[in-house]
């Protein structure tokens, strides 16, 4: 069996072959250097400097050992030959396997043509250890674009370190798509309370500066000064060693809600993955995918589907937001728990449910993890009652 993708979904489905009885050869291939490392710290505690390296490691020398798997590590894959059942890597070397789990990820969109000192993303060890090196150099002015979750923790973590911040978010409100306006509007406050300038509504029109980062213009004329850079703009899937490949690609590896691709020998697992139609960025999904995936990669068929309620977290600003559900265009939002205190969270936070048709569609938790847990619970049995309904029908 091969894994390509050193990943946190690459490592659990490493894990969950070897729990379900797999004993023969185990090739685990990754582009970057490193062994798997936990990604959620890279914007926060590894960033502020309260975390280090060895505290991002997700496994260590013994699990290795048990793993017995096979490193090639620094190496991209360049194409799959699905006919003779081989990997082909950028060094010339070919891995012939039985079966492949993809979990190659997705990277992070650049502006293009701006190649200056002081411009960062933060997807891999490599971005936060460089950007980390920058915010430590004392008071910064730092603008953030893309108001979104690694925008909005980057834009909380520089603040923290004492620079001054301005997140630019195009949409009127960070967001919108994932937690609908009236609570995006909740969690943009956030930013205000800290001190943070969100400028929303328009876009980025360029960068200036010759060798290094100067300023921001933006579409409405404005220009920001900066010194730092931060571009978090989304993530496109790693899909480009796939074309050629009889796999379907579409924004991510088109697979059922097994996992399972278009090729019954290849599982598709973490944020390359589009499962039944969704892909999620999200820890939960990389962790929880790979157990269905494996099993039906064994199987050769699908017998274990890994659809689950989306569930994501992220912490800003010293609060803690937790989201499970998929929000909708019409959707009533009532506060359960807790309130708002000027249009922010108020002290102890609150727990918002969404309904549509009398029932609970999503939930929204601020500072409130055990309401919230117990919120996610009903609305997974909710899910699952509704899913065994389907198939009786």
């Amino acid at each position: 069996m091969t894994i390509v993708g050193a990943s946190l979904s690459g490592l659990y489905a490493a894990r969950e072959l070897r729990a379900q009885g797999y004993d023969g050869r185990l090739v685990i291939i990754g582009d970057e250097p490193h062994t798997p490392y936990d990604r959620p710290p890279l914007s926060k505690d590894f960033l502020t400097g309260r975390a280090d390296e060895t505290q991002l490691a997700l496994s260590d020398a013994e699990e290795s050992a048990e793993l017995g798997a096979e490193w090639i590590l620094g190496v991209r894959a360049r194409a799959l030959d699905a006919r003779d059942r081989t990997v082909l890597l950028d060094d010339g070397r070919t891995v012939s396997t039985d079966g492949l789990v993809i979990a190659t990820g997705a990277s992070a969109r650049r502006l293009p043509g701006y190649a200056l000192a002081g411009v960062h993303t933060l997807r891999t060890l490599d971005d936060a250890r460089a950007l980390r090196e920058e915010l430590t150099r004392g008071p910064r002015r730092v603008v953030v674009i893309g108001g979104g979750f690694i925008g909005a923790e980057t834009a909380s973590s520089s603040s923290s370190l004492g620079h001054s911040v301005t997140v630019v978010e195009a949409a009127p409100l960070p967001l919108v798509p994932q937690l609908g306006a009236e609570m995006a509007a909740v969690c943009a406050a956030l930013h205000r309370r800290a001190d943070v300038d969100l400028v929303t509504g328009t876009g980025v029109a360029g960068l200036r500066g010759a060798a290094a980062v100067t300023g921001v213009d933006l579409t409405d004329g404005r220009t920001l000064p900066a010194d730092i850079v931060i571009v978090g703009i989304g993530a496109t899937p790693n899909t480009a060693w796939l074309a050629g490949s009889p796999l379907a690609l579409q924004d991510g590896v088109l697979c059922d809600d097994g996992c399972v691709t278009a090729l019954p020998q290849v599982v598709a697992v973490g944020d390359i993955a589009s499962v039944g139609g969704h892909r999620a960025e999200h820890w939960t999904s990389a962790t929880r995918q790979p157990k269905a995936a494996v099993t039906n990669l064994l199987a050769g068929r699908t017998a274990e589907t890994a659809v689950a309620v989306p569930y994501f977290w992220s912490d800003q600003y010293g609060a803690r937001i937790q989201f499970a559900g998929r929000h909708r265009d019409g959707d009533t939002v009532r506060i359960t728990e807790g309130e708002l205190s000027g249009g922010a969270p108020a002290e102890g936070g609150f727990l918002a449910r969404y309904e549509r048709d009398g029932r609970t569609t999503a939930v929204l938790a601020v500072d409130r993890p055990r309401p919230f847990m117990r919120a996610r619970r009903e609305l997974a049995r909710g899910a699952g009652e509704e899913r065994a309904r389907s198939v009786l029908r």
